[in-house]
């Protein structure tokens, strides 16, 4: 093999691809990336056995070929090259190393053989439609944060992305929760996701997907299966398998008879929750919101520190309630919020309580109470 290529292009898609590849791996050839020399392009492919990524990037082919080299090493040096760089790449007779020159720069890589690199065969794909990239970023972004990371309840590591009927519109949903607080995110449901099976997309996948959404003009074309998901962007093509088990039922989840509405600056309650958490424990992190009539007290008490308290003005007129939340998973919620005013819905200080933006934005938040 023998190409030439653009240090840009090159070092793009090796940004790309590279992070799939985990640092510690005990089968060698997982910590390599596969180039491919074909036509006038170059083909980069890098898997983890779970999920792989793929691009191709425009070249000047001499020799046709492909290899494998160690990914990060490659990535590093390729990035490291002065910008403008021309790069050669050229595999030696005797197989085992690679040649990176570049000015006067020249590396040598031990390569491993393009036969020994795993194949994440997808098989086929029950349903493809195109979503609009800022409307995956936006399920992506209101829900990740709520992805479970207890290894024993596998089915919760990942978002629950399906099409619900809501009224009498069609919707393209993502939901993720970690059994203390549930998020749930809605856009139009884009033509041809009708009669999708619901799929759980793994957190590794999900990060790097929102990693490759640079552009939020542009369109991805998404396809599933029962066990797969296929997302292309341009000219990156992602495949992972899906997380095997069903997602629980989290409609139950979701309170219906919550009477009690308080209204607050969503800035103004994030940054007095921020505070006040200040003296809570690390183990704890607890506050307790004790509302009467237009008026909202945060307040801390850790028996190792010391206390905080603070008063807020808000949109409240119901009965009196005291009522306790992790702060983290509060101001985790409050930064998700879109509008500069937070509604909450609570029924009783041992009930899950709604929490959403004031008129209709499609997102909308689940969080369990703390004892306080």
């Amino acid at each position: 093999m023998k190409v030439t290529i653009e240090r840009a292009n090159l070092v793009k898609a090796l940004t790309h691809v590279h992070r799939v590849v985990e640092r510690r791996n005990t089968i060698p050839i997982l910590s390599n990336v596969l180039i491919r020399a074909v036509g006038n392009e170059l083909r980069l492919k890098a898997t983890d056995l779970d999920l792989e990524v793929t691009e191709s990037i425009p070249a000047v082919v001499e020799t046709a070929g492909g290899t494998t080299v160690p990914a990060h090493m490659f990535h590093d040096i390729v990035r490291k090259l002065p910008e403008g760089a021309q790069i050669e790449l050229a595999t030696r007779a005797d197989g085992a190393t690679l040649d990176i020159r570049a000015g006067r720069s020249r590396f040598s890589l031990q390569m491993l053989p393009e036969s020994d690199f795993p194949d994440l065969t997808a098989g086929a794909f029950t349903h493809t439609f195109q979503v609009p990239a800022a409307q995956l970023k936006r399920l992506i972004d209101r829900t990740q944060f709520a992805i479970s990371t207890e290894e024993t309840r596998y089915y919760l590591n990942g978002i629950f992305f399906h099409a619900v009927e809501a009224g009498s519109d069609l919707k393209f949903r993502a939901v993720a929760t970690d059994g203390h607080r549930l998020a749930q995110a809605d856009v139009v449901a884009p033509h041809g996701c009708e009669g999708m099976p619901g799929i759980i997309v793994p957190r590794k996948t999900v990060g790097e997907v929102q990693k490759l959404i640079e552009n939020p003009d542009a369109s991805v074309t998404m396809e599933v299966s029962d066990s797969k998901i296929r997302l292309t962007f341009g000219e990156v093509v992602l495949t992972s398998k899906l997380i095997d088990g069903t997602f629980p039922d989290y409609g139950r989840v979701i309170p219906q008879g919550n009477d009690k509405e308080l209204k607050v600056d969503r800035d103004e309650f994030s940054a007095a929750v921020d505070r006040v958490s200040t003296v809570s424990s690390e183990r704890g992190r607890a506050v307790k919101l004790a509302l009467s009539e237009g008026k909202l007290v945060l307040s801390v008490n850790n028996p190792d520190s010391g206390s905080a308290t603070e008063e807020l003005a808000v949109d409240y007129d119901q009965d009196p309630i005291d009522i306790g939340f992790n702060s983290r998973y509060l101001m985790d919620i409050a930064s998700q919020l879109e509008t500069g005013t937070a509604v909450f819905r609570l029924a009783d200080a041992g009930a899950p309580t709604l929490i959403s933006d004031i008129g209709e934005t499609g997102a909308l938040y689940v969080l369990m109470p703390m004892r306080v």
